[in-house]
């Protein structure tokens, strides 16, 4: 009994030096990213400053009744327009999930920059941006941008800044307008694992699974328009 009770503790002890393993593991790593950043998370008057920027990148979040951005996506589409009309970059790249010929975030996104005053040749489409990694590796192997300013909320902007910096991008980003959305908190916690996640790949800079033709920013971004569905 005695030697049954000293293995279930020390099976409790590994158990719990495991545990706070990986909690320091974590919280370690999201503290170093967001240390690595704070200087890159600039306003928009910061960013007007900024020369040669090749684009600003927009995140996609999700759309309504397939033509409608979320609230959360229309408040960084508002951003990315501002600052491309304010002359921070001439070109934009909407990237987003284009998995499907019935879910379009990219279309969206661009039809509301265009219905906004922004010309369709200046906004490109990165249909397979699926995720965070995948639209920063997509922006420099496809794209061929070496300085971009990235447009999201404030808690994803860290971890979208040092994925791109690390893939070797002069990487800044600036905020969608701060406001709390639904369900904000289950991202916040989501957003906490997606760091240290994102933190290994760009370490070992694996490859998204669709990459495809390189597409130069000096060209117009209607090359890209909507290709029925096929990934670029």
């Amino acid at each position: 009994m005695k030697t049954f009770k000293k293995i279930v503790k020390i099976f409790v002890i590994v158990i719990g030096v495991i545990v706070l393993a990986v909690v320091l593991f974590t919280v370690g790593i999201n503290a170093f990213v967001r240390f690595s950043t704070k200087n890159r998370i600039i306003d928009a008057d910061e960013a007007a400053d900024l020369t040669d920027v090749d684009c600003i990148i927009v995140l996609g979040a999700s759309v309504k009744h397939g033509d409608t951005p979320s609230l959360m996506l229309s408040d960084r589409l508002d951003r990315a327009i501002e600052l491309y009309k304010a002359g921070v970059a001439p070109k934009i790249i909407m990237s987003g999930d284009h998995g499907s010929k019935y879910y379009n975030e990219v279309q969206v996104m661009k039809d509301y920059a265009i219905a906004r005053g922004v010309p369709s040749e200046d906004i490109f489409m990165d249909h397979a941006g699926f995720s965070t990694y995948d639209t920063m590796y997509r922006a420099k192997e496809i794209f061929g941008a070496k300085k971009v300013v990235i447009v999201t909320q404030r808690y994803h902007l860290y971890r979208s800044v040092y994925v791109a910096k690390s893939l070797g991008m002069d990487s800044y980003g600036v905020a969608a307008k701060d406001e709390r959305y639904h369900g904000q908190t289950k991202r916040d916690l989501r957003e906490i694992v997606a760091v240290d996640k994102d933190f290994i790949w760009s370490i070992f800079k694996f490859k998204p699974t669709f990459l495809g033709d390189k597409i130069p920013l000096d060209q117009s971004g209607d090359v890209t328009n909507d290709q029925g569905g096929d990934i670029n």
